[in-house]
């Protein structure tokens, strides 16, 4: 691709990871953002709250992302403000699959996990021409080959939150040492039926040897 391309401006390059737990969902995310060879930010976030027990994880162009963060999130206020309760976790991301994929020609450069808690914890993969794929675990972005490893080898069905915090740290490590695009440091939230809680991580430096 031609170095002076609109496309390679854009920041991008990302680990993001989903996690159903027993009682709710985890996302996590590392906090790099490249353009090309350059590290653009050291400190993006890239779990997004967009209502009272959901969020989204993004990966692929920041600002499209974050333009898409901002729609969901106006779309969802109404709903809730029209209807009286909140739309259900699947509809949300049915909705958001509709945007992108009445968008697959001008198209919204990203790759979506949505997950959050209604009557159950409920987590969704979103491709950018609004593919939508139910899923106990997933993961985003340019180093989700390398995360994909350490999933399939430690997820287990109705794991503790303690448990999903520690494989969704370890896959994203796993890809911070593997994937230039990631890096800098870990943000991980749990969603369950009563909260949203971010936990704190120190940054993550993959070693030289």
């Amino acid at each position: 691709m031609n170095d002076n391309s609109a496309e390679d401006k854009k920041f991008k390059g990302t680990t993001t990871v989903g996690i159903v737990y027993d009682k709710g969902v985890i996302l996590a995310a590392e906090k790099r953002a490249t353009m090309g060879t350059f590290i653009a930010s050291k400190d993006v976030e890239k779990i997004l709250p967009v209502g009272d027990r959901i969020a989204i994880t993004t990966a692929g162009g920041v600002g499209d992302a974050q333009s898409l963060a901002r729609l969901l999130r106006a779309e969802l206020e109404m709903y809730k403000y029209s209807s009286g309760e909140a739309l259900s976790i699947q509809g949300s991301a049915t909705l958001l699959a509709n945007v992108l994929q009445g968008s697959k020609y001008f198209p919204y450069i990203v790759q979506i996990i949505i997950g959050g808690y209604d009557t159950a914890p409920r987590l969704f993969d979103v491709d950018l021409f609004g593919g939508l794929l139910e899923e106990k675990y997933t993961s985003t972005g340019s180093g989700s080959i390398v995360a994909y490893g350490v999933l399939d080898d430690g997820f287990k069905e109705g794991m503790k939150e303690e448990d999903a915090v520690e494989l969704a740290k370890r896959a994203i490590r796993a890809a911070i040492k593997r994937d230039s695009a990631s890096g800098e440091g870990i943000d991980v939230v749990a969603i369950s039926r009563d909260s949203i809680k971010k936990y704190k991580t120190a940054p993550v430096i993959p070693a030289l040897s």
